[in-house]
């Protein structure tokens, strides 16, 4: 169980976004949702979702604005949304504090998984190379956590050498990305995509790992 916190840890500094929202409850514990803005080192920001469960924040001021710092695990689901199945991205949150002093870098992520599908390298119509990722991160009571990582440069050329079941590490931070998404000739809808760019990455082999690193590639979105 204890490893099972270790390979999956992220780490937040931003302001809320939103009011609290009840999302469910479990156990006869209840959980709420908010949303929270994460500066960029571009000063561009990222909207991300954020469960907490309400024995976490009784005595805690999460109004519109404040600024705080949320410890806790990337986490999927799927969500039947339109008629099909979606994955959700939401942030866990383990512990949550008022945020004094920000940090030079308010957003990382660390997992440690799986690769359970082919990764799909690409070039973009400006030439930069890029590779999709999806990692299976194993969570306690046999499940796991299905989540889109994105790799640059000579880091995504190195996914073109691995395969289904491979063992993963990757470092970097969770963002969000808007994109249009053609429902007809007519008609285009705004969507987010959520997704962890990775900023270094290395292939675990027999307890060991060869590194294959490429720093700073995060900021270029």
């Amino acid at each position: 169980m204890d490893n099972l916190m270790l390979n999956n840890k992220i780490y937040l500094e931003g302001k809320v976004l939103s009011e609290l929202e009840f999302s469910h409850e479990m156990y006869g514990e209840g959980f709420y949702t908010f949303s929270m803005e994460v500066m960029r080192l571009s000063d561009s920001v990222d909207i991300l979702n954020i469960t907490v469960s309400e024995r976490l924040i009784a005595n805690m001021d999460l109004s519109i604005g404040k600024d705080i710092i949320v410890d806790g695990q990337l986490r999927s689901y799927n969500k039947f949304v339109d008629g099909s199945n979606k994955l959700i991205l939401t942030v866990f949150a383990r512990n949550i504090e008022p945020c004094i002093e920000r940090s030079k870098n308010p957003n990382e992520i660390f997992l440690d998984g799986y690769i359970c599908k082919e990764p799909v390298y690409r070039t973009t119509p400006f030439g930069r190379e890029i590779a999709d990722v999806l990692l299976a991160v194993n969570r306690a009571y046999n499940k796991s956590d299905y989540i889109p990582t994105i790799a640059w440069g000579r880091n995504s050329r190195f996914c073109q050498s691995l395969e289904v079941g491979d063992n993963i590490r990757v470092w970097g931070r969770l963002q969000s990305r808007e994109y249009q998404k053609k429902v007809n000739d007519t008609e285009v809808i705004k969507k987010i995509a959520y997704e962890v760019s990775v900023s270094k990455m290395e292939k675990v082999q027999n307890d060991e790992s060869e590194p294959i690193i490429e720093i700073d590639e995060q900021e270029v979105m």
